[in-house]
């Protein structure tokens, strides 16, 4: 028998993108510092944030796989774009991302009876964006809770000129392609 499949998060776009895989699951809240450690990579970042929350559930979900997710963007120099959290920064990260380039780190792991983590990563490019598109897509979607302040499974994709990825279930939080090549050799039948 297969362990049972738990997502080491509350998000509900990684819940949403893991049910499309048609695999029982639940979900539960890890425990994690998220706070990027001095001199840290985003694609560390990524990959160290996804390790934890998974590892931190091992103890109360025993012989479970346990998958953990995170998502970091970093801009053409590196630096860290988190979730706006207000309008003003959602404002001021979209107008920074007008006409640039943006790189998205999607870290994956799983722990229990499988050990693996891995990192996806997806190029965005913006068009130029005037004030009051961005004004108007604000408005509409209301990303708040998104790094880089944008729902690319919704009105977001109309502020790209292109995306860039081996999978594009990795922007929206959850690398379901290689997720997917994993479960299928620990025996999970997908589809």
């Amino acid at each position: 028998m297969l362990p049972r499949v738990v997502l080491a998060s509350t998000s509900p776009y990684r819940a949403e993108r893991l049910a499309t895989l048609d695999l029982p699951f639940e979900q539960a809240r890890p425990d994690m510092d998220e706070t990027p450690l001095p001199g840290e990579t985003p694609f560390d970042l990524a990959l160290r944030l996804a390790r934890g929350k998974a590892l931190s559930l091992t103890g109360s979900h025993p012989n479970c796989l346990i998958i953990g997710s995170d998502q970091t963007a970093a801009d053409g120099q590196g630096n860290l774009l988190g979730k706006p959290g207000s309008v003003a920064r959602a404002v001021d990260q979209l107008s920074r991302c007008s006409g640039n380039s943006l790189t998205f780190y999607s870290g994956v792991a799983l722990a229990g009876p499988i050990e693996d983590a891995w990192v996806v990563t997806t190029e965005v490019i913006f068009r130029d964006l005037t004030r009051a598109e961005i004004d108007r897509y604000i408005e509409k979607e209301s990303p708040l809770d998104c790094a880089g302040s944008f729902k690319v499974e919704a009105l977001g994709i109309t502020l790209f000129q292109s995306v860039r990825s081996d999978d594009p279930n990795a922007l929206i939080g959850l690398p379901l392609i290689s997720l997917a090549n994993k479960l299928r050799e620990a025996g999970y039948f997908l589809p």
